[in-house]
């Protein structure tokens, strides 16, 4: 057997870092702009985000407690998700700051808030790739005792797409090209997906 490091979450991990989020790895973030009712405007980063269904398209995020962006989403039922691409990076790490509901995060980070084609709440004008969204479900994540967390996850139907024709090569989409940057490692860590690392396995036919 390899030597390995063996730990009980409810213990700690006696790391430096929390190892978790690190080894779930790397993540796609979930860059959500929301609208209050009042029209405010909010833009944040999650780093707990995921596509899950192909029919009807949905994606969800798990907000780690009741955040200006799932209480906007709760309001008025619209989200959009915004790709995070490199050139976006700064922007994005910008719209990570723990401010008051006030303030509005695309002024903050010197981004142009777009207006969306089937939802209300406007998008990220220089993202690439936009889903504009409406509310299916807010989940409040419990533990395996069935006790609550703090964690809401929030998922969302697409209902709107929105890709830059550049990314489009015979009408397959291209990863890479976009240059994603993606949630890993430490804390302060990201990574970005490369052509040259691409590689293809095709489904076994039985």
């Amino acid at each position: 057997m390899r030597p390995s490091h063996f730990y009980e979450p409810t213990t700690g991990h006696g790391l430096p870092h929390d190892p978790f989020n690190a080894i779930v790895g790397p993540r796609p973030i979930g860059w959500v702009s929301t609208q209050s009712p009042d029209g405010r405007l909010n833009l944040a980063p999650y780093s707990f985000f995921n596509a899950f269904n192909y029919t009807p398209p949905l994606i969800g995020f798990s907000s780690i407690g009741h955040k200006d962006s799932v209480a906007n989403i709760e309001a008025t039922g619209e989200f959009c998700w915004n790709l995070v691409t490199a050139e976006l990076g700064e922007q994005m790490n910008q719209t990570s700051a723990a401010v008051s509901a006030e303030i509005d995060e695309f002024e903050l980070a010197g981004l142009t808030p777009e207006d969306s084609r089937v939802v209300g709440v406007p998008h990220v004008g220089q993202a690439q790739v936009v889903f504009e969204c409406r509310r299916t479900q807010t989940l409040r994540l419990t533990d395996a005792d069935g006790q609550p967390t703090p964690a809401r996850m929030v998922f969302g139907e697409v209902v709107g797409i929105h890709i830059e024709e550049r990314l489009l090569e015979d009408g397959v989409y291209q990863t890479a090209a976009a240059d994603p940057l993606l949630r890993g490692g430490g804390p302060a860590d990201y990574f970005r997906i490369r052509q040259e690392d691409r590689l293809r396995m095709r489904r076994p036919q039985v």
